[in-house]
């Protein structure tokens, strides 16, 4: 039998990994009315527990990106998990929201932010000749992840009754996987080309001077504040829509016709742009523009469809244009970025990001408690609308000059 190359035997690695990663996002959202009842938390302070963990991620995924053109990316993925799958599992031992916020919310997050910039740096690196169809190949795993421990954390709560019970499950397995990193991936060093460290200095001078890089990240804004609030508020505006269901169904159907819809769209989508690029090397931005501009009707009709089988198949479109726009949401950013500046520009792009996304929860929050939850979720067509716009301009005007591919 042939043995496996080793850069499919990483990103199986790190799929699992990222996996788990982006589940344990979505862990609270389902369990967010049972949680906020036992309490007596309003809306807004249910939505401040993933606004913290947003904005903690923003404020450290600079320094993460930073330690991954600086340290070992085996030694930051390993660590990442390692903290946030901690954070988690105290979760489950919470006596208050106060806690939740501090373990789910600041721990969570910041063991989250040194994840993603390192395991991206890494993955296009190993597989530098198919980079986007690599990437979407781990973009899969977020989708996967959000998907199953949506639907686990509910059925875990109808099934024991106790919402601390996907916490300790989940930050326990968490662990476990760290430790098979710690034996099982290999540290890769920078190639031979981009093997000599970058000062901090020439890595901000690096990225600040490409206005592509800071008009993605405006983009890539626009487009976190929109997913941050929708996984966060949907199982609860199914729950409010549409009474007598379980919590594993509301966790479920929240984010599966999404997510399935987004799977076609990212294997669709990287596999045209990995073809063309060479011959159109602005593909990448137009996937990126493609996806955020037709897929604002389709959020649009989420929020006014009335039907569930309607808002299914709304969230179904939503997600496969949500799905071309991440397919090359990354890539169109390592196209503008010098092959040793990749990892601190995920950073610097992801602290504008995330910090924008970050006040998406807690806003539709006081949206909800005084006016409704609706109509929270009828104003994230807008951003998405913004979003292609920027990235439209950075298209026309400044790709050229950027593209070093």
């Amino acid at each position: 039998m042939k043995k496996i190359d080793y850069k499919w035997t990483a990103l199986i690695l790190l799929w699992i990994a990222c996996f788990l990663q982006q589940g344990m996002r979505q862990i609270f959202p389902p369990l967010a009315s049972s949680i906020g009842g036992e309490f007596g938390a309003d809306a807004a302070f249910r939505g401040s527990v993933m606004g913290i963990f947003t904005l903690v991620y923003a404020l450290s995924v600079p320094f993460s990106g930073m330690a991954g053109d600086f340290l070992s990316r085996k030694k930051i993925v390993i660590f990442s998990l390692a903290v946030f799958s901690l954070g988690v599992l105290g979760a489950g031992w919470s006596s208050g929201i106060l806690g939740i916020m501090l373990l789910y919310g600041g721990v969570n997050g910041f063991g989250q932010s040194f994840f993603y910039p390192a395991t991206t740096s890494l993955v296009q690196q190993l597989h530098s000749d198919n980079k986007a169809t690599a990437l979407s190949i781990l973009q899969l795993a977020i989708y996967s992840g959000i998907i199953t421990f949506s639907f686990a954390s509910g059925k875990m709560l109808d099934v024991c009754g106790d919402w601390r019970v996907p916490f300790k499950v989940f930050g326990f397995l968490g662990i476990l996987w760290a430790l098979v990193l710690i034996f099982s991936l290999r540290n890769t060093p920078l190639n031979v080309a981009s093997a000599a460290k970058p000062a901090f200095s020439q890595a901000l001078k690096a990225i600040f001077s490409k206005p592509s890089v800071v008009l993605l990240a405006l983009g890539l804004g626009m487009q976190i504040f929109v997913d941050v609030g929708f996984k966060m508020w949907m199982p609860t505006y199914l729950e409010e829509a549409f009474p007598g269901m379980t919590k594993a169904a509301y966790g479920l159907n929240a984010v599966l016709w999404h997510y399935l819809g987004a799977f076609v769209g990212v294997m669709i989508a990287s596999r045209i742009s990995d073809k063309l690029v060479r011959n159109r090397p602005g593909i990448r931005m137009e996937m990126n523009i493609i996806g955020l501009l037709i897929g604002a009707p389709f959020i649009y009709w989420m929020a006014k469809a009335q039907s569930f089988d309607a808002i299914c198949w709304a969230m179904g479109l939503f997600g496969f244009f949500r799905g071309v726009y991440d397919s090359n949401q990354f890539a169109s950013i390592f196209d503008v970025v010098e092959p040793r500046y990749r990892a601190s520009a995920m950073g610097m792009v992801l602290l504008f990001a995330f910090s924008f996304g970050a006040i998406a929860p807690y806003i539709m929050g006081v949206v909800k408690d005084n006016f409704g939850l609706s109509l929270a979720m009828l104003s994230l067509p807008v951003f998405f609308i913004l979003g292609a716009v920027i990235i439209l301009i950075a298209r026309i005007f400044f790709h050229k000059r950027d593209y070093v591919g």
